[in-house]
């Protein structure tokens, strides 16, 4: 899993609340277990014409947001079925830093599994970042995990709160597998005993 320390970049705004998983990566999407090729279908419904040709008022295809890294949504993003393909289509689309007022539990647990950072602010702290967000490509936001504070435009902090052990997984590109093969040189010594205690299992 990439590492997250410091990530610097376009902001998308994107006001709506209560932004399930569906609406994230539609259920048309979920026939791979691939981590890759779903950013084609983050927010497919809303993204796109009935045609397939593209909605040009839809946030992440206007010209300043292509290429957004950040995205700063409304209250109680993630929320709906548990499904891990919308933390996929995100991070495979460029977005690895979500901003709001609150998360899902599962698709917030599900970030952090996957190299995404989810950062709950109050509704001042969110206005005034969607504030900044919505300049465009000419105003960024600097989100720096280690000091728990994201950087304005204009020169503004917010701090946030995150779970430690979270933070450090983050900052180390630990998923769950990594984490299993930082204690391989104890499970390897353990094997290693139990098969000289054990020689006729």
């Amino acid at each position: 899993m990439e590492k997250f320390t410091r990530l610097t970049g376009v902001a998308a705004p994107y006001p709506v609340v209560n932004i399930d998983t569906d609406m994230i990566i539609p259920k048309d999407y979920l026939k791979t277990i691939k981590r890759t090729g779903l950013g084609k279908g983050l927010f497919a419904e809303a993204r796109y014409n009935e045609d397939g040709s593209e909605n040009p008022d839809f946030v992440l295809n206007k010209p300043a947001y292509r290429n957004a890294q950040i995205l700063v949504a409304g209250d109680n993003f993630g929320c709906g079925s548990s499904r891990e393909h919308a933390p996929w289509a995100l991070l495979d689309f460029g977005i690895r830093c979500v901003i709001s007022t609150s998360f899902a539990d599962i698709f917030y647990n599900n970030c952090f599994k996957n190299g995404i950072l989810p950062i709950v602010v109050s509704q001042g702290e969110l206005d005034k970042l969607m504030d900044d967000a919505e300049r465009g490509s000419n105003a960024t936001l600097s989100v720096d995990l280690e000091a728990q504070e994201i950087h304005g435009p204009d020169g503004g902090t917010v701090t946030f709160e995150i779970d430690e052990f979270k933070k450090h997984c983050l900052l180390n590109g630990l998923d769950d597998i990594g984490l299993t093969l930082n204690k391989a040189p104890a499970i390897a010594a353990y094997e290693t005993k139990l098969a000289a205690e054990r020689s006729w299992a």
